[in-house]
């Protein structure tokens, strides 16, 4: 067999007509001519032009392409340019992105997540959905349970897995009692009571500092979900850095708010009534107090009834676990910064993720001592921890870090026994929200996107892009439950970003009515009556 050379394959192409030669040499020297007026100059360099020859007699003999992402595959990469699909050319990238030139690697990324993200909420606003599971839909589910081959707890389940994939993007007004005066301020972070009839709520201020203050929820008859702005709202100029709600004379009448020092204003941790913030409310206040623990990380308040009134902060290398009403302070010195914090129900364990990644648990019945034997349990991440929560079992921990991963942790063991997969996370403190009842891990990304997954086999159920173009201090912040606005509340997920609320029901016909939510209390009380 006759080998051929490089040269001798490239011969019929220096081969071909003078025509088409000098149609090639005009069409490229009109090409050079826009180059020059995009890039400043008209010489892209020998390898440039010859990997465009190239591209351009593949695409010369094949057919156009079904679509850009294809098109855009079959081009070859260049190292300094970029390849456009709907224009079928490349274009020189500049390096870094203090330039004014539209061409660079991090402006060209951003254009596509863009994309994406409109492509998405396109197909959220459909009716129909892709149900999470191949097969899963109500009626089976119910054909099954009704034939006994579904247990209860696994028919719950999945049919709260149906009704989250079903979910569609609804915005709420929230009335005030200053209704000529909307808030126009960015939501930072809202974090919902035990029974999330209440809101409590964070919104950075445009001059600098933030607000905060509580929306109250409440659901009609009808199956309508209303939102009221409390009356008093407290302004400051330090940051929010962690919340929780506190159990002080009742459940969930306190908020604990750590605020981060600036300029000569200390930080402190507050501990603050949740009356203080109405006008219309005839309680008294109950107590105020005010901690002098600057530049604290994380909070939590202990519900266990042997210190019921008992709270914790994480500081750079020390825990400070403190009686509210004695002042009566116990501190653990460790060896990272603590940036994640909950106590565990019915033993008083808090439990810690640092910085370093390192997971640990302390025994508040214990002293502390200066080896750090004090630490019931100890495990590590491969990065820093944003969020830790306990499960009802409290022999499981689900523990997120900066690397997007999401780990269930056997703490008898100290070894991880699931992964939730898809969470994006590179330097964000983020945290993670569970709801056991229905069996749903929820988390909001650094890209901005909300994702639902299955807490019993780490199914990721749901994708929900924000409303809003990504951006760092656009983050959605989200609360879920199945009873928003009471006991016989509605079921779905809160969504805050920028300065606008919106609500995803299980209801599929919210806006018409509540007689989808009807059947679905009817259905789930049915499941459980037989």
């Amino acid at each position: 067999m006759k080998k051929r050379t490089w040269r001798e394959g490239q011969r019929p192409h220096r081969r071909q007509g003078a025509g088409h030669r000098r149609g090639w040499y005009r069409d490229n020297r009109q090409r050079s001519t826009q180059d020059e007026q995009w890039y400043g100059h008209s010489n892209a360099g020998p390898s440039y032009r010859a990997s465009q020859r190239r591209y351009e007699n593949q695409s010369a003999g094949s057919s156009a392409s079904p679509s850009s992402s294809k098109a855009s595959s079959a081009a070859p990469e260049l190292p300094g340019f970029y390849f456009d699909p709907e224009k079928n050319r490349y274009f020189r990238l500049l390096p870094g992105h203090n330039n004014c030139n539209p061409l660079t690697r991090e402006q060209l990324q951003e254009k596509e997540r863009e994309k994406q993200r409109n492509k998405m909420l396109a197909e959220d606003e459909k009716p129909r959905k892709k149900a999470p599971r191949t097969g899963l839909n109500t009626s089976l589910l119910l054909q099954k349970r009704h034939l006994g081959l579904l247990p209860e707890n696994s028919y719950c389940r999945m049919v709260h897995e149906v009704k989250v994939s079903g979910m569609r993007r609804h915005k709420l007004e929230v009335q005030s009692t200053d209704n000529s005066n909307p808030n126009t301020d960015n939501f930072r972070l809202i974090v919902g009571d035990s029974a999330c009839e209440r809101v409590f709520t964070v919104n950075d201020v445009s001059h600098g500092g933030c607000k905060y203050g509580i929306m109250n929820f409440s659901s009609s008859s009808q199956g309508s979900l209303s939102v009221e702005m409390c009356d008093n709202l407290y302004f400051t100029n330090r940051k929010v850095n962690s919340i929780c709600w506190a159990s002080v004379n009742y459940p969930d009448s306190h908020v604990l708010l750590c605020l981060v020092g600036v300029a000569d204003t200390p930080g402190c941790v507050s501990l603050l009534p949740a009356s203080l913030f109405s006008n219309s409310n005839p309680d008294q206040p109950g107590m105020l107090c005010s901690f002098k623990i600057s530049t604290a990380w994380s909070c939590a308040w202990c519900l266990n009834p042997q210190f019921d009134k008992t709270f914790s902060t994480g500081l750079s290398r020390r825990v400070i676990v403190k009686d509210a009403e004695t002042g009566r302070t116990q501190t653990y010195s460790v060896g990272s910064d603590v940036l994640a914090q909950q106590f565990a129900l019915r033993v008083p364990v808090l439990f810690n993720g640092c910085r370093s990644g390192e997971i640990f648990s302390i025994d508040l019945r214990q002293r502390g001592r200066r080896d750090q034997s004090w630490k019931a349990s100890r495990f590590h991440q491969e990065s820093a921890i944003t969020s830790v929560r306990v499960l009802q079992d409290e022999n499981y921990l689900l523990a997120a870090d900066m690397l997007g991963q999401i780990k269930l942790w056997d703490v008898r063991v100290t070894k991880p026994v699931q992964e939730y997969k898809g969470h994006y996370n590179e330097h964000a403190y983020l945290p993670i929200h569970v709801n056991e009842p229905e069996g749903l891990l929820l988390a909001v990304g650094q890209d901005c996107y909300t994702r639902l997954w299955s807490l019993k086999d780490s199914q990721l159920l749901r994708t929900i892009p924000s409303p809003h173009p990504a951006a760092n201090d656009l983050i959605p912040s989200v609360v879920f439950s199945s009873k928003l606005g009471g006991c016989r509340g509605l079921p779905g997920l809160l969504m805050a970003v920028k300065h606008d609320l919106y609500y995803f029901p299980y209801n599929t016909d919210y806006q018409e009515g509540g007689e989808q939510l009807a059947g679905y209390y009817e259905n789930m009380e049915n499941a459980s009556s037989h």
